[in-house]
Order: C-alpha cells, then sequence, then structure tokens
C-alpha cells in the first residue's frame, strides 16, 4: 500500500488539482527567499523580473504561523479612512510559470522561515518530487571587491551530490565560513534527496550594495538560463543597468580618492591574481562607506 501522508506545513492550492505533478513537465525550481544577504536587490528584482515574464498560477503555500515570527515580520494593515479594511500577511509560496519557450518553470518565494527549518527543508524536498522538478536553482548576492565598470561575476554554492554543476559557473576558492541562509540547508537536504541543486551569487561593488544594481540581476537570470536551458529576455535589466552604471561614473569621476579605488579594484580584478575575498576588503582598498553614502545622497538628487 502507497503511504499518501504528506507534510502538513504546506497546502496544495484546490485549484492546482492532484496528482499536483500532472500539469508540469520536468519543471525547474527557482529559489528566492527574503532575508538572507541580496546585496544591490540583486535577487528580488531578478526574481520580479521573472514572475513578471509570464502569468503565475499558485501551486501550494506553506504554514506561515509555523514557520514565521509575525512580530519580526508584521503583517501590513490597509486603513480606509481609519478603517482597518484588510490585513496582508506574509506568504511562502510556490508559483507555476512558463520561460519564453513554454518551458515550465516554479519559483519558490516569500520570507525566509524564522522557525522549523528542518521540517520546511523536509517539507520542500517532498513538494519538489511530487512536482517532478528537474533542477532547483537558489538566486542570490553578496557585496564583494569588483568595481562596476567590469561584468558582474557569478559564484555558485553546491552540495557534493551537484559538484559537478559548480564548473559551470565558477566558485569562490578556499575555505570560508560565514553565517547560513535557508538557501544552504536546502541545497543540502535536497543533495541528499538525489535532486540537482545550485546556488548562484551574483559579486555586487560593495560600494553600491545598498541600492539596486540591475547588472547583479540581469546576471543571475543569464546564469539561471545557462545552467537549466530555459530562456528568459534580460535586455530590461541590461538597460537599466546601463544607467545605473552612468550615473556611478558621474559620482566618481570628480572625486579623485574614489577613482583611485575604482581602478585598484579593475587592476586587482584584471590580474586574475586568485579570488578576493569574497565577504571582505582586500588589504589596502577602501572599504566603500563614504563612497556609498554619496551615491545614495547623488541618486537621491541631493548632492552636487
Amino acid at each position: 500500500m502507497t503511504d499518501e501522508r504528506h507534510s502538513p506545513l504546506y497546502r496544495i492550492d484546490p485549484a492546482w488539482g492532484e496528482p499536483v505533478g500532472e500539469r508540469v513537465k520536468s519543471p525547474v525550481l527557482v529559489v528566492a527567499l527574503e532575508g538572507w544577504v541580496d546585496a544591490g536587490l540583486g535577487s528580488s528584482a531578478a526574481i520580479a523580473e521573472l514572475l513578471g515574464a509570464s502569468p503565475t498560477a499558485e501551486v501550494a503555500s506553506f504554514d506561515t504561523e509555523a514557520l514565521i515570527d509575525q512580530r519580526a515580520r508584521r503583517p501590513i494593515a490597509r486603513l480606509v479612512n481609519g478603517v482597518t479594511a484588510e490585513l496582508t500577511w506574509p506568504s511562502i509560496r510556490v508559483l507555476a510559470g512558463k520561460d519564453r519557450i513554454g518551458a515550465d518553470i516554479l519559483y519558490l518565494t516569500g520570507p525566509e522561515p524564522d522557525f522549523r527549518w528542518h521540517a520546511f527543508t523536509d517539507a520542500v524536498v517532498e513538494l519538489v518530487r511530487r512536482l517532478g522538478v528537474r533542477t532547483v536553482v537558489g538566486l542570490g548576492a553578496f557585496p564583494a571587491p569588483t568595481p562596476h565598470t567590469r561584468p558582474v561575476r557569478l559564484a555558485s554554492t553546491v552540495p557534493p551530490q551537484s559538484a559537478d554543476l559548480i564548473g559551470r559557473v565558477g566558485f569562490v576558492q578556499g575555505t570560508i565560513e560565514v553565517p547560513a541562509g535557508v538557501q544552504a540547508a536546502l541545497e543540502i537536504a535536497l543533495g541528499q534527496a538525489g535532486v540537482p541543486v545550485i546556488g548562484l551569487w551574483a559579486r555586487v561593488p560593495h560600494y553600491v550594495a545598498a541600492m539596486p544594481f540591475p547588472e547583479a540581476s540581469a546576471a543571475l537570470i543569464e546564469g539561471l538560463c545557462a545552467i537549466t536551458g530555459i530562456v528568459f529576455d534580460t535586455s530590461s535589466l541590461r538597460a537599466a543597468g546601463e544607467a545605473s552604471r552612468r550615473q556611478v561614473d558621474e559620482l566618481i569621476s570628480g572625486n579623485a580618492e574614489h577613482t583611485d579605488m575604482v581602478q585598484r579594484l579593475e587592476s586587482s580584478i584584471d590580474s586574475e591574481e586568485g579570488e578576493p575575498d569574497p565577504f571582505g576588503i582586500q588589504d589596502g582598498v577602501p572599504s566603500g562607506d563614504e563612497i556609498a553614502a554619496e551615491l545614495e545622497q547623488f541618486l537621491r538628487g541631493e548632492g552636487g
């Protein structure tokens, strides 16, 4: 007898129907959960671009009462003339869409869970199997000592079982220890379950990490397409990235110290002498705090 019991942490949308994998064919699952590092809004802008590329349908929703700290992620109240008309609660959902040529793609979106990571990752693995997912790709972005004048490079993370995927993108050499997001827990759990999985991370110039950096989002989507074979257009993100680069150029050109910092970063990248520290700043390179503050002021129209 087949055991049909499933995790109580998620619910299949009644409109989706059973069996849940019947309406999708060998889909890719893109993971972009909010709450962990997302320099330049690289991941969030990428997922927004992907979700806007085609109509989507809800496949499943997770029990946020069991997963989310409501005081840390408060619901949004809509007030109309003093009347509380509605509350919008945080939600973790799996949505289904299509790429430009009609291939099936799924999205795991919403806030990163505050509680029960083991149970959550088990539930995601179960849902991935039920939906027949062929590859899982996580998206993220981190601040790095890299100049805005060079193409955004990606780094990847994989569990041991997906080591064959890492050479297709690149990775940070050496051993580092950093606080982990739930994406790392998902990589381990999916790898142990035999599901191919990879995390793609855009390296965002540290001095623009607090502001939108569309080039990072475009690089993430293009990396996703290269890994999985799905097709999406990044021309609008590339155009926005070019406009952003010109703004940064304009600010930096008026300050000799800033220009020197960028030139030193360019020399470091161009020399290809080893891999820079992905979460720090190289010896002798300014932190970028001053230029970041000035850039934010400049983009708000407050600077000279």
